[in-house]
């Protein structure tokens, strides 16, 4: 049985129904496009190469020609540029967070940028590879530019910064490694850094899981996209190791290689030796990579003291990395925090205004 409500009724209804946005009104300005990317066309997993490109303008933007220094964020592992809006009890949205203290007389103001790099395995880890596609080159060749050609920015390396938590922590630490001429200043919290301590831990519940699939990953992924996603238990771990392995391992056909034998455990040296390539902690012995950290006026690290991928040991790690090449103690700030991995974004806030002085 249906009811027909007299028109009056609805309009009734309607009077007590308030339209709510994504976000409440800002200070500043959150102008939401959709970039074109020419380098990700035919990428090799057929992922979108229109992207969402986010800019956050200060207040004030528009009333001078005043020229403004740019921090650009990283999302991390499965995450989405619409994902900064997703809210959840009791937590403000990251967007909300900064206009707040973009509105604060006592922080320079600055421009904050968040770009797209998604995969559908996850993630790009922010590197060109040949089974995601150019997302480092996309990034620094395409976004950094585009963001300095349409908006009134301080088009140089010593007034723009990269931040970012978990892999895009990972990202904020090897982009200025590879391109110290467009970066900086990096913040990263609990950035993927000191692979046997994240990664080799997980290796035998991997490799357990994977007897369901006949040993083969992608027999895996075939599963994964026929049902509910994450309703395995070893969804989440099989699907980061795929995603992981697509960005350091793949072959150049695009297949992805695992680290290990899918049968014991045993790890694979010459493909482990292509992972820990992308260590941050090993890149930093490299000469070249050493003096582009030399070269970072300011370098932020942080990490929750009880990690569940064990991050802040990396954290350690890589400050005590950047001691050790000789970047000057005046240009770091570390520090481990009572947190997890989850529950550590309040960081971006402190790290932001502390980066807001030093590229102002």
């Amino acid at each position: 049985m249906t009811t027909d409500f007299p028109s009056c009724v609805w309009s009734s209804l309607a009077s007590r129904v308030k339209r709510v946005g994504v976000i409440p009104e800002l200070a500043g300005r959150l102008e939401t496009l959709t970039f074109d990317s020419t380098l990700l066309r035919n990428n090799p997993l057929v992922d979108p190469y229109e992207r969402p490109l986010w800019v956050q303008l200060p207040a004030g933007y528009d009333d001078s020609d005043r020229r403004y220094p740019v921090v650009h964020v990283l999302q991390g592992f499965g995450g989405t540029v619409p994902g900064w809006l997703s809210r959840s009890p009791y937590k403000r949205t990251l967007p909300e967070r900064v206009d707040e203290l973009l509105g604060d007389s006592a922080v320079p103001p600055f421009i904050v940028v968040y770009s797209d790099s998604w995969t559908r395995y996850g993630s790009s880890q922010f590197v060109d590879s040949a089974g995601t596609g150019p997302y480092h080159s996309y990034f620094c060749n395409e976004i950094v530019p585009y963001v300095d050609e349409h908006y009134r920015t301080l088009p140089a390396r010593q007034h723009r910064a990269v931040t970012g938590k978990s892999s895009g922590g990972f990202g904020a630490m090897i982009t200025p490694m590879l391109r110290p001429d467009l970066f900086g200043a990096l913040a990263s919290h609990a950035g993927d850094t000191l692979y046997e301590t994240n990664y080799l831990r997980e290796v035998g519940a991997v490799a357990r899981a994977l007897r369901e699939y006949d040993g083969d990953i992608m027999n895996f992924w075939a599963d994964f996209e026929s049902r509910w996603a994450f309703s395995k238990a070893s969804d989440m771990t099989l699907w980061l190791f795929l995603g992981i392995s697509s960005c350091f391992s793949a072959d150049e056909d695009g297949v992805p290689q695992l680290p290990f034998d899918s049968r014991t455990g045993r790890i694979r040296e010459d493909v482990w030796a292509r992972w820990l390539c992308w260590d941050p902690v090993r890149m930093l012995a490299e000469p070249t990579y050493a003096e582009s950290m030399r070269r970072l006026h300011s370098i932020w690290i942080d990490a929750g003291s009880s990690d569940d991928f064990f991050l802040d040991l990396g954290a350690q790690a890589f400050r005590d990395g950047l001691r050790e090449v000789g970047v000057d103690d005046a240009v770091v700030a570390f520090e481990l925090v009572d947190a997890n991995h989850s529950n550590i974004d309040h960081r971006y806030i402190p790290a932001m205004r502390w980066l807001a002085d030093r590229i102002a």
